[in-house]
Formats: structure tokens, C-alpha cells, sequence
């Protein structure tokens, strides 16, 4: 009942907190440490998601979840104070240095020595992603400012802090072992142990930037100390053109628009079509690692192949240039959207020498593969994608066969590395959910090493949000979830309207959905922050990419396989 109580409040402030960021959005602006920055942060503290750790504890610093975020945003935002969400507006065309996250596409330049812009590019997902990984950013701040600094003494620096900057600052080149010292009083003020400390400050650094822990704590607790003085009060700002464009579909329509384009020129435009959307090495691989490399299939797929392949770049070459020689068109995506696409032309494809020869293709079928979309991002790249095309004086409508989604998500019920079948999606915080029929089930993967889940799968506002009530409850109660993903609702949604509404492609097409488990939020350890999968993830990956092939590929000489 406690657990039921917890999710009812976690989903009312997941809803409040974007109800909140949307009216700041179309305002313009907002101050971190303003009446709006308290009212977010504030619910961010109700829905305490699992992603974030220790966000809650006043006396403790969340370290995985500070690397976590860090990653997602540009290198140098903890020492600005002011930060511009825009839209694509030329900044490329200055002398400003394009700074790109580790772990996020998306372009973001440092203005000035206050000032860092991030180009939002995919949708109000991806500001609400921005805008709650910094409100835990500066969440994290303020504690580090409590922590480093005397509040009964006009925040008057620690012992700790003075050291800590004198580190960060570089004022003093220190020895190995003043370096420990130093890393003794980073964890007495971060409230971690050492061990704790070491680790963080060996994921953080590298050869060219060692020192990078001791920089981002020192720069997040002064930023947030000038805040508090009026020094520099932090702000978050939305440019006049971001707010113009944001659900319009501007990106999306470019994009699609210049896929159809390329099938047009290359006379696959009235071809059968497979959509799939997925990353942009396992269909290649499959389809045409065996032949370019000279290795046969010997009637069992070799995943350590595909293993040696994500570890090898002179590999990856030979493969995509054979693979061009054999009707992969590859297009690297200039349209703003960030999704590259590759289109396959599988009446040049050798299939002889592959794991699908037993498939007897007889047809003229063409695979177009796009990457990752984002968030409500998928229902803008899929709508515009299923719409009608004018070439050449004639419109044309697109003649989708299938179209197959794979993609990452948190598991509910097994481990990372595992496999999910969904049945329908539910859209959190929404009455918007949908039943479909997959051509997937959960007995193509019955005879597999890996374990595979049936069942429902959430469609989340952001995984950033996700606390292990609310996953509990998606889980035990009747809607028996079996993960949480953030795109599932939206490409849905996106086929209902194209096929059944609007009539822009065939109703009689067949979907293939499938995810591979990345993290388990409701296993300590396991949450995305923890890290990624790495070579975990090649063998479910190449295992979805097999099951969803075998069906395009049997679709040709009948129904697709069940």
C-alpha cells in the first residue's frame, strides 16, 4: 500500500515537474536559485530518482550520478553561470570551438568564460533532459557549497576547500603523495570514502586532464557561492528561435525529405520498404560481415566476430566498403536531426555466405536502417518519414512492408544484457496506450542463451525520472511491465496515424519491437549511472538484429515467420 502511495506522488510530481518546465520554456528564462529553480528542484527531491543515487542526502555527494550527467552536457558547464538552450542558429559559422558530450550528440559552444549554448535539436525530450540533469547539477552544487564552506562565517572556506582549489587551480604542483592528501580531504568534504573518492577521481580524469574531479567540484561550489552572494546569479535562458521551432517538426521534415530524396535518384522509391530503427552497425554487419571478411557462415552466428568487429576500426572500413560495393548507401545525416540513415538494396545483397541463406529471398525488397531518435523525437522522424513524397511532378506514397524497432532499455524483470518483447506500450503520465501485434514473440528467443520477458513496456517522459516505487508499482500491479523505454509510445503512435488515419502507408505492414535490457534501475549497481554495457551488449544486439532479418527476409516468399 506504502509502495502504491509513493508511485501516486511520484507520477503526480513527474507530471507537475513538466507541466513547470514547459510554462519556464515559454518564458524565456529561469534563475536555478530563484523561486522557479526551487520549484524544480524541489520536485526532482520528491521524485528522487534511482539515476541520481544520493541526490536526497544533504551530507553526501553523488558521484556516478555527477559522471553520468557530465557526460550528457559540454565539457566546462560547471564554471558557467549562464546557460542558453537554442535552436540551430549558425554559431558554427563564428570562431566559436564546437564542444560535443561524451555520451550526447549535440552540439554546444562556450561563448565566454560565463556563458555556455547548448543547440537542442530533438524535440521537448531533449529540454526536459537538459533541463533535469542540470537542476541535479546545481542540486549537487549548493551541497558542495554547504559542505566546502563555513555558513555561520560569512562562507568562510574550509581547510578542505583550500586545498581543493589550490589543486584545481593548479597553484601548486603537488607530488603523488600530497595528492593523496589532497584526495583525503576531497572525500572527508564529499562525505565518500576514499576508495569511493580514487574511483571518481580515475573515471573523471585523464592523461591530458588528470585533475578533472578536483576542477568540477571546486568550479560547481563557487559558481554556486557567487549565486548566493549576487556576485553571478545563475541563469537558464531559451532562445526566441528554439521556442519558434520546438514541435514543428523543422528537423524532422529536412530529414526525411532528403532519405526520400536519395531513394528517388537511386530508383528505390516504389520498391517494398523495411524501416528499421536501430544503431548503424548490426544490420550491416550481419548482412555483409561473412563475405567482406572471407569468412563463410558455418551454420551457427559467431557473436565473438561481431565482438572482434566493434573492437576493430580496419575492420569496420573493410565492411562498409564492401558493403557500399553491394547497394548500402550510407547517409550521414546534415539535417539537424542527428539520426544517420543507411538504405540497402537487397536484390545486390549476396545473402548466400550469410546466417540467412536459409531464408530463400526472392524479392526486391530495399532496408532502411536509421539510428537512435530521441524521446518524442521518434513520433516527429516517423511521422514525416510515413508521409507521401512529390518527385518529379508525381506524389508517392511510401510501400512499408515492416518496420522493426530496436532499441535499449531499463529492465524490470531480469539483468542487463537481457532481452525484452513488448506487447504494448503504455505512455507514462498520459491515457494514451497501445496494443499492437508484434511479429516478435517471445518463442524466437526460447532456444537462445540469453534470457528474453514478455510483456508491457513504459514509455517514459525520461529515464532520468524513474524511482523504484513507480517502477514497482509498473511492474507488480496488473500492468505487468517488463521495462521502461522512451520512444516505444511515440513511433507507435506515429504508424496508428499513418496507416489507420491519414492513410499515408499500407495498414497490412507488420512491426517487429525488441529491446536489449542496458541497465536494471530497480538493481543496486546497475542503474545507468553505473556505466554502460559495453561487449555485454553485442551478442543481444546481433541476436535482435538476427530475429528481426529473419522475419523481413521470410516476409519476401510469404507471411513474416512466426
Amino acid at each position: 500500500m506504502a509502495t502504491n502511495l509513493r508511485a501516486r506522488e511520484t507520477t503526480e510530481a513527474i507530471e507537475r515537474l513538466y507541466v513547470t518546465m514547459r510554462h519556464l520554456f515559454y518564458r524565456g528564462f529561469f534563475k536555478p536559485g530563484g523561486v522557479s529553480g526551487d520549484t524544480i528542484r524541489n520536485l526532482l527531491m520528491i521524485i528522487s530518482p534511482e539515476i541520481y543515487g544520493s541526490m536526497s542526502i544533504s551530507n553526501k555527494v553523488e558521484l556516478d550520478g555527477l559522471l553520468y550527467v557530465l557526460d550528457r552536457l559540454p565539457e566546462g558547464i560547471e564554471e558557467t553561470a549562464f546557460v542558453h538552450l537554442t535552436s540551430d542558429e549558425g554559431f558554427e559559422k563564428g570562431s566559436f570551438e564546437v564542444i560535443v558530450p561524451k555520451k550526447r550528440r549535440r552540439n554546444c559552444y562556450r561563448i565566454d568564460q560565463h556563458q555556455m549554448n547548448i543547440e537542442v535539436l530533438l524535440g521537448r525530450s531533449e529540454i526536459y533532459d537538459i533541463l533535469t540533469h542540470l537542476t541535479f547539477l546545481y542540486i549537487e552544487a549548493d551541497k558542495i557549497r554547504e559542505l566546502g564552506f563555513r555558513k555561520d562565517e560569512d562562507y568562510k572556506p574550509s581547510r578542505a576547500w583550500k586545498i581543493i582549489e589550490q589543486v584545481a587551480t593548479g597553484e601548486a604542483k603537488m607530488s603523488r603523495k600530497e595528492k593523496e592528501v589532497a584526495l583525503i580531504h576531497l572525500s572527508s568534504l564529499l562525505g565518500r570514502t576514499f576508495d569511493e573518492v580514487l574511483a571518481a577521481y580515475n573515471n573523471f580524469g585523464d592523461d591530458e586532464n588528470p585533475d578533472r574531479l578536483f576542477k568540477i567540484i571546486y568550479y560547481l561550489g563557487k559558481a554556486s557561492l557567487d549565486d548566493l552572494k549576487g556576485i553571478r546569479e545563475r541563469e537558464v535562458f531559451f532562445s526566441a528561435i528554439l521556442r519558434e521551432r520546438v514541435g514543428h517538426h523543422l528537423f524532422g521534415e529536412r530529414w526525411a525529405n532528403s532519405i526520400k530524396q536519395v531513394l528517388a535518384e537511386n530508383k528505390l522509391h516504389m520498391r517494398p520498404l523495411h524501416i528499421i530503427s536501430a544503431n548503424m552497425h548490426s544490420v550491416k554487419n550481419m548482412l555483409y560481415a561473412n563475405n567482406s571478411l572471407g569468412k563463410p557462415f558455418q551454420g551457427q552466428v559467431d557473436y565473438s566476430l561481431y565482438e572482434q568487429i566493434s573492437n576493430t576500426r580496419s575492420l569496420q572500413e573493410k565492411i562498409l566498403d564492401y558493403s557500399q560495393k553491394q547497394g548500402l548507401i550510407y547517409i550521414d545525416d546534415q539535417s539537424g536531426s542527428n539520426i544517420d540513415v543507411q538504405i540497402i538494396d537487397l536484390q545486390k545483397t549476396d545473402l548466400s555466405k550469410t546466417p540467412f541463406a536459409h531464408c530463400n529471398f526472392q524479392g526486391e525488397d530495399v532496408v532502411l536502417v536509421f539510428d537512435y531518435a530521441f524521446g518524442e523525437q521518434a513520433y516527429e522522424v516517423m511521422d514525416e518519414l510515413l508521409r507521401p513524397y512529390e518527385h518529379n511532378g508525381e506524389v508517392y506514397t511510401m510501400k512499408v512492408k515492416s518496420i522493426s524497432i530496436m532499441g535499449k532499455a531499463g529492465i524490470l524483470t531480469g539483468s542487463k544484457g537481457d532481452i525484452m518483447i513488448p506487447t504494448s506500450h503504455i505512455f507514462e503520465g498520459t491515457a494514451d496506450n497501445y496494443v499492437f501485434e508484434n511479429a516478435l514473440k517471445l518463442e524466437d528467443f526460447k532456444d537462445e542463451e540469453i534470457k528474453a520477458f514478455e510483456g508491457s513496456m513504459i514509455t517514459v517522459l525520461g529515464t532520468s525520472l524513474q524511482n523504484k516505487d513507480i517502477l514497482s508499482y509498473f511492474m507488480n500491479t496488473t500492468w505487468k511491465a517488463v521495462g521502461l523505454e522512451m520512444e516505444g509510445a511515440h513511433y507507435h503512435k506515429a504508424i496508428q496515424v499513418a496507416s489507420k488515419i491519414r492513410h499515408h502507408i499500407s495498414p497490412d505492414l507488420f512491426v517487429c519491437y525488441a529491446y536489449y535490457a542496458s541497465d536494471n534501475p530497480l538493481e543496486t549497481g546497475s542503474t545507468l549511472s553505473s556505466g554502460g554495457l559495453g561487449l555485454t551488449g553485442v551478442k543481444p544486439t546481433y541476436l535482435i538484429t538476427l530475429k528481426i532479418l529473419e522475419k523481413i527476409l521470410g516476409s519476401s516468399v510469404g507471411s513474416p515467420e512466426n
